[in-house]
């Protein structure tokens, strides 16, 4: 008989889109006999009970993760370190500690000292998400045909490893494993910068239409509105990513800015051949994503105009 990515408890430490989303995969597929979810919110860990992602809303980080087979810190990066600290001493011996964190060299330099000795922490991320967050945000699709990055630390017990793998597959995911480095760097590029590039593109249209009063939202075209969405995405936990992956970040920076100025060239002097070439060469890119399946190939930007508000097909 094959393993079992089924675990008994399963503790969710953060009860927003991704933790919410969890505890919904987690019982589409059977995968916990029993969920336990914490939130520092009352209100969210409530919210949780009655959207019925969790089975059972603890008052303490103690609490849940007490007995807990799987614990999945769901949290922004920055508080991790604080929450290890205070599980420690409850952690169950042959438990599995992971995370769904965006960075994993600080993960595992916030989170590993303060794991004992049988008990296999695991770190992971989850490349998936919306610009949403909170206990209404998490849906039970999330996860399917998108990537789970796990990134062992020295020494993980190789049948922890596979067996949570296995439960991100059931959970919809596809699973890489991949060296810590080589991930914070990986998503520098396809995550961290363009987020950073997003809320900067954003500022700019704001302030601008301050100062020429025209109206930047509302004649706002499709890559715009992609950047808005972006740029939508939770404060605090992009906030914790940046000062979490700063090497990465600021190196990836430096390059695109690098590539900004070769273009800024060319459109200064008419180099039309260069931006051609450059511009052939990302729509490549574009095609390869579509074709591995990570987006869709639908027209307007994947948009389905019934989706729109009425308001939005209004100003069409």
């Amino acid at each position: 008989m094959g393993m079992s990515p089924r675990y008994q408890k399963v503790a969710i430490i953060g009860l927003g889109l991704i933790g919410g989303s969890l505890g919904f995969a987690a019982k589409r597929g059977d995968l916990a006999g029993h969920v336990v979810g914490y939130a520092s919110s009352e209100a969210t860990r409530a919210r949780g009970l009655e959207r019925g992602f969790i089975d059972e809303a603890a008052v303490s980080v103690t609490e849940a993760v007490k007995d807990a087979d799987l614990i999945i810190l769901c949290t922004p990066v920055g508080a991790l370190e604080a929450l290890a600290i205070e599980m420690k001493p409850v952690l169950k011996a042959g438990a599995t500690v992971t995370d769904v964190g965006s960075v994993k060299a600080a993960v595992v330099r916030d989170v590993g000292p303060h794991i004992p000795a049988g008990v296999h922490f695991i770190p992971g991320h989850p490349v998936a998400g919306t610009e949403e967050s909170g206990p209404d945000a998490g849906f039970a699709e999330l996860f399917e045909g998108r990537w789970t990055i796990l990134t062992p630390v020295e020494g993980s017990d190789e049948n922890a490893v596979r067996k949570l793998e296995l439960f991100w597959e059931a959970c919809g995911a596809k699973v890489a494993v991949m060296e810590v480095g080589q991930h914070d760097l990986t998503l520098a590029i396809t995550s961290h910068v363009p987020h950073l590039i997003a809320y900067t593109m954003v500022g700019v249209a704001a302030d601008l239409e301050k100062v020429t009063q025209a109206d930047v939202t509302k004649f706002a075209a499709g890559g715009f509105r992609d950047l808005t969405r972006i740029a939508a995405s939770d404060p605090t936990m992009w906030r914790d990513i940046f000062l979490n992956n700063k090497d990465a970040t600021i190196e990836m920076l430096g390059r695109f800015i690098e590539e900004l100025m070769a273009l800024q060239r060319a459109i200064r002097w008419d180099d039309g051949q260069t931006l051609f070439e450059r511009f052939t060469r990302t729509r490549a890119i574009r095609r390869q994503i579509i074709a591995a399946g990570q987006d869709s190939p639908a027209p307007n930007f994947g948009r389905n105009p019934q989706h729109l508000t009425p308001a939005a097909k209004d100003e069409k």
